[in-house]
């Protein structure tokens, strides 16, 4: 029998609503019996568990990224818009990061969408979206690439939860806006949609002139959802 979901989250603390499926704290998802299967258990005996499943899921990427990257004789011209990936001789995947890991698996599913490659955003957003979930922290821009993986999988409250949480951990960034207004375009939210346009149109001009370096890296997508936001629902 699945449990209730807790007062607040294990993870972060955030008091949590009785259906709750995401904490708007640290936008994590939350289990099946209310507990947030990214959260640290607290006691040393309880984390070898934990240890050896975040073991295995690296190896796992590892390999998948190995493959991927020893399978391709070059990269492709990037599309518009793209993350333009690191061109050359496969990664040292034993020296990639948890971060690296993830960046590497959305690119990956990024690319794939923007070329049409259904069968490829479909294999690899599962594994990109599991390497988000082994970050030890993430920030704005992090989270925002976890909103867009959910948004390809048609789970538009999840990007609606990353949203929030980067509306609440970093007031003002525009990809809080940017994932909250694509979350409540495929929900068909009209009133929501309208509020992310006001916000991020509101604060587009300060946030550009702070030269943040992840406005840089996803210039395409910024200045399409403030045309859109221009717009308007």
């Amino acid at each position: 029998m699945t449990s209730p979901t807790p007062a607040a989250c294990p993870a972060c603390g955030t008091p949590l609503s009785a259906d709750a499926r995401f904490c708007r704290g640290c936008g994590r998802a939350l289990g099946s019996a209310g507990v947030d299967p990214s959260a640290r258990p607290s006691g040393p005996a309880d984390r070898r568990p934990w240890i050896v499943a975040g073991a295995a899921m690296a190896a796992l990427l590892g390999l998948l990224l190995f493959t991927l990257a020893g399978s391709q004789p070059g990269p492709p011209p990037p599309a518009a818009g793209a993350v333009e990936m690191d061109a050359g001789t496969p990664p040292d995947i034993s020296r990639m990061t948890p971060r690296e890991r993830f960046d590497r698996l959305y690119e990956r599913v990024l690319r794939a969408s923007q070329e049409g490659d259904q069968a490829t955003v479909t294999r690899f957003t599962p594994m990109a979206l599991a390497a988000y979930e082994m970050l030890d922290s993430a920030d704005a821009d992090a989270r925002y690439h976890a909103a867009v993986l959910r948004v390809h999988t048609g789970d538009a409250e999840a990007a609606r939860a990353l949203g929030d949480t980067i509306a609440a951990k970093d007031p003002g960034h525009l990809f809080g806006y940017m994932a909250q207004g694509t979350s409540a375009r495929w929900r068909k939210d009209t009133t929501s949609l309208r509020r992310a346009y006001q916000g991020f149109l509101e604060r587009y001009e300060a946030e550009m002139k702070a030269n943040r370096p992840e406005y840089a890296e996803h210039r395409f997508s910024v200045e399409e959802f403030r045309k859109a936001a221009e717009r308007g629902p």
